[in-house]
């Protein structure tokens, strides 16, 4: 019978402790890793928001980029760094999908990652070479069943989000068309342009300048809603496919031993940035809609999408590189 009280006093003190943590937090700068490159869609989310992030921490943070395995190297440096707030990492749907693409994956993603929150979500566009005389979804698709075998779609890579949003299009439209990925989504779009593929998924924001300049054509936006910096082209789904919905989605994430009321600051911190007219402002010249959430929503929306795209990998046979 002695154990229950010296359980609740230490409950108690590591409650205390995490307490006072909280409000002396940030002591130090804090490194916000992103598993990619410099230049791409993950880290111009993370760069866009850090500084108002930061200030409203009322600190600094470093935006560390660590690219290898499919985002997966990045994440896991998190996952396995000092449970302190002091090392968080930002991830695209990615987070989601991968589990579903690595066989043996380095870390567990709802056991060893904490979510802070959401940041942002952006879409991909549905682009046709000019060569195409298809001009709109419905007729792409009334194509590509004509023509079967005769039509590919470039990615950024086996596994992508570009290769993600296609293969969802593929099942819901059930056409049959040939994946050509390669090492990137520029690659991928220049193709698009000089007819080698058919039509590709490039982000948005990347895909504009080509549209507005006539180089490509817009047939459908992926996300639920039109995108501000193509407001005249249609979602895929009030296009033709009714059941299409692809985001990417850019969600934080701490290692999952940090203590929740660094979480809870952090994320009260980042949702003020998310509402800073500077930051929506420069989010959308970007094509990003900022997500303000609690971290319970961000917790709810990885454990709905894991088995979604789970269910989509395996019965498309997705691979990645």
């Amino acid at each position: 019978m002695k154990r229950r009280p010296a359980l609740a006093a230490l409950a108690l003190a590591l409650l205390v402790a995490g307490t006072a943590s909280a409000q002396d937090f940030p002591a130090r700068p804090i490194k916000l890793i992103v598993p990619y490159a410099p230049g791409g869609s993950a880290d111009i989310a993370a760069r866009l928001v850090t500084d108002e992030w930061a200030k409203a921490l009322g600190g600094t943070m470093v935006v560390d980029n660590r690219a290898g395995a499919g985002g997966n190297l990045g994440v896991d440096a998190v996952a396995k760094s000092a449970p302190d707030g002091y090392t968080i990492g930002l991830q695209t749907v990615s987070l989601a999908i991968n589990p579903a693409l690595t066989p043996k994956m380095p870390y567990d993603t709802l056991k060893d990652l904490a979510p802070i929150g959401m940041v942002a979500s952006s879409q991909h566009v549905l682009v046709v070479t000019n060569s195409l005389p298809a001009k709109d979804v419905k007729s792409l698709i009334a194509l590509l069943k004509a023509e079967p075998g005769k039509h590919n779609y470039g990615s950024a890579g086996s596994g992508s989000t570009f290769h993600i949003a296609a293969e969802l299009f593929k099942a819901n439209a059930e056409v049959p068309i040939v994946h050509i990925p390669y090492r990137g989504g520029g690659p991928a779009l220049v193709d698009t342009i000089g007819g080698q593929v058919s039509l590709s998924f490039p982000v948005i924001s990347a895909a504009v300048p080509q549209v507005q300049g006539g180089k490509l054509r817009a047939l459908g936006v992926t996300g639920s809603k039109r995108s501000l910096l193509l407001p005249n082209v249609p979602t895929i789904a009030e296009a033709g496919l009714p059941n299409y919905n692809f985001e990417t989605w850019f969600m934080v994430f701490a290692p999952a031993a940090t203590p929740k009321p660094v979480i809870d600051k952090l994320n009260a911190a980042l949702n003020q940035a998310l509402a800073s007219p500077a930051v929506v402002a420069r989010m959308t010249k970007e094509g990003f809609d900022p997500i303000p959430s609690t971290p319970a929503q961000a917790r709810a929306r990885l454990e709905k999408e894991l088995p979604q795209w789970a269910k989509l990998v395996k019965e498309r046979g997705i691979k990645a590189d």
